[in-house]
């Protein structure tokens, strides 16, 4: 009975606003009646707005699956186009209904809703004490969990985080990585391997896409690491890729130079990966422990600075690598004179060169030349003096 009091004040709030009537999608006139009874939210959008253009499927899908679920859910679109033409034009592939194109009206909700940026997403609400309300833009929520936003709450999205905070703290691959319908990830060649497998490995969950030039350069460091400790760690550490693609053209073009495993492209645990440990940024290469449960260390970092050495990459690991380097380091002079090369060579750390004496590739430290492109391994030093 108060959830159906507080649809129908609603109506009144709007009425206050200045809102006399809805449009159909067929431009039919609708009374406010129609939304007394229903869970409804103000939308805020325009046809030249890209992000507009972008969130508004996505809108669609979730409408569309919430009203055949059963839900009580109304959807109102204000438009924010230049003219009527641009209005119709982008109203007629939303199924919901539309305040008639007012500019002056809009302007008058846009001051009174708070509307700062389009796309805006307003659930209407009652507030505590029985009054007329309501809720923040909800459109970054909608985007992050789709349907289970609704009714998109500040009580739902507590309940939400809550849930990805157990996923994330859990230690339980098969919650965080598979779903209801799917307990394996795939490999290369689209073999399914069970998620159970990977019960008492190091693994990295690797967030990168084909698109991105860092993320095809780190591909290729993380994979000499991979190979590196398929012999000298056999079977205790795993990659799973977890795609930023935009197509499965691309995530297969991904994942035919990774010798790993992925989450497919069509599951939606890979934009639930990206949302529950906050992943602003590609290529991200995030470390789980043995028992499941994410560390602290930055594992693109610690992959690139000291590659397999770094095994199994915890925070006391990495310590203990960098500690060795440092103390390694301070056993070698700062500056050496070669016979090899006319100008001083100078003590520096790099993640990768060539040394132009044994042609052999080195790691960390290295004498090398400011001015000329030209380096040395100290074990190539020490030999030659």
């Amino acid at each position: 009975m108060e959830e159906e009091e507080a649809m129908k004040k609603h109506v009144k709030m709007l009425q206050l606003a200045g809102v006399e009537s809805l449009l159909s999608n067929g431009g039919k006139e609708v009374s406010l009646s129609s939304i007394e009874e229903k869970m409804t939210c103000l939308f805020f959008s325009a046809h030249w707005c890209r992000p507009c253009r972008n969130f508004t499927p996505k809108l669609i899908q979730i409408y569309t699956m919430l009203r055949n679920t059963g839900k009580n859910i109304e959807i109102i679109f204000i438009s924010l186009d230049h003219d009527e033409a641009s209005f119709l034009d982008h109203f007629k592939s939303m199924p919901w209904l539309a305040l008639p194109f007012n500019t002056s009206l809009r302007q008058k909700l846009c001051s009174h809703f708070g509307i700062e940026h389009i796309p805006a997403l307003i659930p209407l609400s009652v507030t505590s004490s029985g009054g007329l309300g309501f809720q923040d833009d909800v459109v970054e929520l909608v985007e992050e969990y789709g349907a289970d936003a609704y009714p998109f709450s500040a009580n739902r999205k507590g309940e939400l985080e809550a849930l990805d905070d157990a996923r994330r703290q859990g230690g339980k691959l098969q919650e965080l990585l598979g779903c209801k319908d799917r307990d394996f990830v795939i490999s290369t060649d689209g073999i399914k391997i069970s998620i159970a497998d990977l019960t008492g490995k190091t693994v990295g969950l690797y967030f990168g896409a084909h698109w991105c030039p860092p993320c095809r350069s780190f591909t290729k460091k993380l994979i000499e690491v991979y190979n590196e400790l398929k012999i000298l760690r056999p079977g205790n550490f795993e990659v799973i890729f977890i795609s930023i693609d935009r197509s499965k053209e691309e995530f297969q073009a991904s994942l035919s130079a990774m010798p790993w495993l992925a989450i497919p492209y069509s599951d939606t645990a890979r934009q639930e990966l990206t949302r529950i440990f906050a992943v602003k940024g590609i290529p991200t290469l995030l470390i789980l422990g043995m028992d499941g449960k994410v560390l602290k260390t930055d594992g693109r970092t610690a992959i690139s600075a000291y590659g397999a050495t770094a095994f199994p990459f915890t925070e006391s690991r990495v310590s203990e690598v960098d500690e060795a380097l440092r103390k390694e380091g301070d056993k070698l002079p700062h500056q050496v004179n070669d016979p090899r090369h006319s100008h001083e060579l100078e003590l520096d750390m790099a993640k990768a060169y060539v040394c132009d004496e044994c042609l052999q590739e080195g790691r960390h430290w290295v004498f090398s030349c400011k001015q000329c492109n030209f380096d040395l391994h100290p074990s190539c030093v020490e030999e030659s003096n």
